[in-house]
């Protein structure tokens, strides 16, 4: 087992390497990815700016990454909460990203809506800023054609939650250059995670996978094959998977996973990654999963924050 790495005064990750030359990250959207995102940053040593289009949703996002970072300081992960939670500065203006080294995107999974995103980063960040896209499911190269450099451009799909999962799975788009690859493979770095590098094709590796599972364990229960506490418990057991896909479904959000699924079985032309009705029916009933309180399980901790990017 490896040394624990060491800590600045403020509880901050001293990196051996002394930095990867990303500072000060930009995230845009302050939902729950973006602002597990942002965690993450701050304990790992970087100053933090968080993005979303409201007043509201930004001091949401705050609270949350207060609350996260004092989980952490308890958990003994970080030694100052506080001195930590100082590096982070929340905002509504694409101006104030403007001397940010890196953006990442976490808004929700709607293709226009993060072209818009990387329009607005483009004309506000430095020429030399790394611009990365949180989607889960959606093409890079897509979101990639909507700024007049795409070679900057790569996919960076976290993990929720972004403080907990060690995977960064970075997508290669059509024009991402080798350099952008290796500053997004840096930066994962910075951050601690384990990365893994895929093509631009739906579902990238990890969604194309996970969701195939997801929908059939829950066509499984609608069809009563067995219950989600049985199929989750024989996946545990029998497979050695740490969580179960119907309880991971809960973790992502059902909401989020309908979408990626419909948007699968399209592109892909596979009906396994179809929805089956009872996903459809907790969705209309607002049952996303853990952050509603309510899923396939019932939670005493959902967090009432349903939007943003909360994807696998």
């Amino acid at each position: 087992m490896s040394d624990p790495p060491d800590r600045a005064s403020d509880g901050r990750r001293v990196r051996a390497d002394g930095g990867t030359g990303v500072d000060h990250l930009a995230v845009v959207g302050a939902g729950t990815m973006g602002s597990g995102i942002a965690q993450l940053a701050l304990q790992q040593g970087l100053r933090v700016t968080l993005r979303d289009v409201e007043d509201g949703l930004v001091r949401e996002g705050h609270m949350t990454v207060e609350k996260g970072l004092e989980s952490a300081e308890t958990g003994g992960y970080v030694d100052d909460a506080g001195a930590l939670l100082d590096r982070l500065e929340t905002t509504t203006e694409v101006a104030a990203l403007a001397d940010a080294d890196a953006a990442v995107e976490a808004v929700v999974e709607d293709l226009d809506v993060k072209k818009q995103v990387f329009r607005d980063l483009e004309t506000t960040l430095g020429d030399d800023a790394l611009l990365c896209t949180n989607t889960s499911s959606l093409s890079v190269t897509e979101i990639a054609s909507a700024v007049g450099d795409p070679e900057r451009v790569v996919g960076t799909h976290f993990f929720n939650p972004p403080v907990k999962m060690r995977l960064l799975e970075i997508v290669r788009g059509h024009r991402t250059s080798e350099r952008t690859v290796a500053r997004a493979e840096a930066l994962g770095d910075a951050l601690d995670r384990e990365t893994v590098l895929v093509e631009d094709v739906p579902g990238f590796a990890t969604s194309r996978l996970g969701v195939a599972l997801g929908m059939e364990a829950a066509r499984m229960v609608q069809e009563g094959v067995a219950s989600a506490e049985d199929i989750d418990t024989a996946m545990r057991l029998g497979y050695n998977f740490p969580m179960g896909p119907l309880e991971l479904g809960d973790q992502v959000g059902w909401d989020v996973r309908v979408d990626v699924g419909e948007y699968l079985a399209e592109e892909l032309g596979r009906e396994v990654y179809r929805p089956p009705q009872n996903v459809k029916r907790m969705v209309r009933a607002g049952d996303y999963g853990r952050k509603t309180g309510r899923g396939f399980y019932g939670y005493d901790d959902g967090d009432g924050n349903d939007r943003g990017n909360d994807d696998e």
